[in-house]
């Protein structure tokens, strides 16, 4: 339950950050944003542990890997994904991302934890790198591109890959250690305590030791080069910034799983969010398309829109989660027709790991 309200929380900042406004220097307008960059970023996190734990059942002896799901939801999620982009919501669709990132996952489910741990230090000092340069050799007809459903595949694989604002050459280090993460024991009390604490340092940590690079070398320039790997600005690719957003996002899920308890027995609402987290992703875009845009100018404006959003999508998760298995659109996860295509766990989906099942009015009380 940890983990779906987790999720929740990663959707709501999510909703928060694409309502906007995305500008303004006042301390109200700095704490507006936190989530930019680090709710997407704690996406991406429990999509790595999700991975694991759908696949637990192929790392035991003498089952096989049957990869029939991952790539239904591969598809299922790159297509929908380059199909939202089409819509006036002005958002960067994460969906495509996720697709590419589940299908880098298949050879890795019987990876080694250590093979994972080192692939997650490497992927994250080197994705960077190879990030600017690509930048550096295509100079200035670089440009940052979001793909549509419309778009040649080659133009969407390279987009995806290197030059979306969610591009996999930097995004895969967070989800493979949420791919290790997913291997360890989450309800062990100890490991949580080292997920907060290592978390707290790597956020402020990571931050601090841009400030203090910045101080000294200077802001990097306009033109992309190497010496803008001393920032943490959200969504800037950086090693410094991946450390930041990555170390939050193991904190906020420290702190859920630590408070287990508490988290079962009053923050159902949450994990009810978290486990229909596709389809309020989706509604959300429509949302924005059909009735907010355009973005709004004002601070309160956007506080108002986006806890209507936040508080429409708990109510409506809630109430389903009462009479539903699934949300509307988490049904469609499920490979149609593809015996044992749920990898020895049928129940579990790579978008929320754990469907719980209904709670009980005593269960949520005793």
């Amino acid at each position: 339950m940890a983990i779906d309200a987790a999720r929740a929380v990663a959707v709501i900042g999510m909703i928060i950050v694409n309502v906007g406004p995305r500008s303004g220097e006042g301390l109200a307008d700095v704490l507006h944003r936190i989530p930019l960059g680090r709710a997407s970023l704690l996406f991406v996190l429990l999509a790595g542990i999700g991975i694991s734990l759908l696949t637990r059942g192929a790392r035991r002896p003498g089952c096989s890997l049957r990869s029939g799901t991952l790539l239904w939801r591969a598809g299922l999620l790159l297509v929908s994904g380059l199909a939202l982009q089409l819509l006036d919501h002005g958002v960067s669709v994460i969906l495509p991302t996720y697709a590419l990132l589940f299908l880098i996952a298949l050879p890795l489910v019987r990876a080694t934890e250590r093979l994972l741990a080192i692939l997650t230090v490497v992927l994250l000092a080197l994705g960077p790198l190879v990030w600017i340069a690509v930048q550096m050799l295509q100079g200035v007809s670089y440009t940052v591109e979001t793909p549509t459903l419309v778009d040649p595949p080659l133009s969407i694989l390279h987009s995806v890959l290197l030059s979306s604002p969610y591009p996999v050459i930097t995004w895969v280090g967070p989800f493979v250690l949420g791919m290790w993460l997913g291997r360890q024991d989450l309800s062990d009390r100890a490991l949580q305590v080292r997920m907060i604490a290592a978390g707290a340092i790597a956020t402020v940590g990571g931050r601090a030791v841009s400030l203090v690079l910045v101080a000294l070398l200077g802001e990097p320039a306009r033109e992309v080069g190497f010496d803008r790997l001393v920032t943490s600005v959200a969504h800037s690719q950086m090693p410094l910034w991946l450390l930041s957003g990555t170390g939050s996002a193991a904190l906020v899920l420290g702190l859920l799983l630590r408070a287990g308890g508490f988290v079962d027995r009053w923050l159902w609402p949450l994990v009810a969010t978290g486990q229909l987290a596709l389809t309020i992703y989706v509604a959300h875009l429509l949302v924005l398309d059909l009735v907010v845009r355009p973005e709004p100018q004002v601070l309160i404006e956007g506080v108002l829109i986006s806890m209507a959003l936040c508080a429409g999508a708990v109510v409506f998760a809630t109430v389903w989660r009462r009479h539903f298995d699934r949300g509307p659109l988490e049904v469609l996860l499920r490979a149609p027709r593809l015996k044992g295509a749920g990898l020895h766990d049928r129940r579990s989906t790579a978008w929320h790991p754990r469907v719980s099942p209904r709670p009980r009015r005593a269960q949520l009380t005793k």
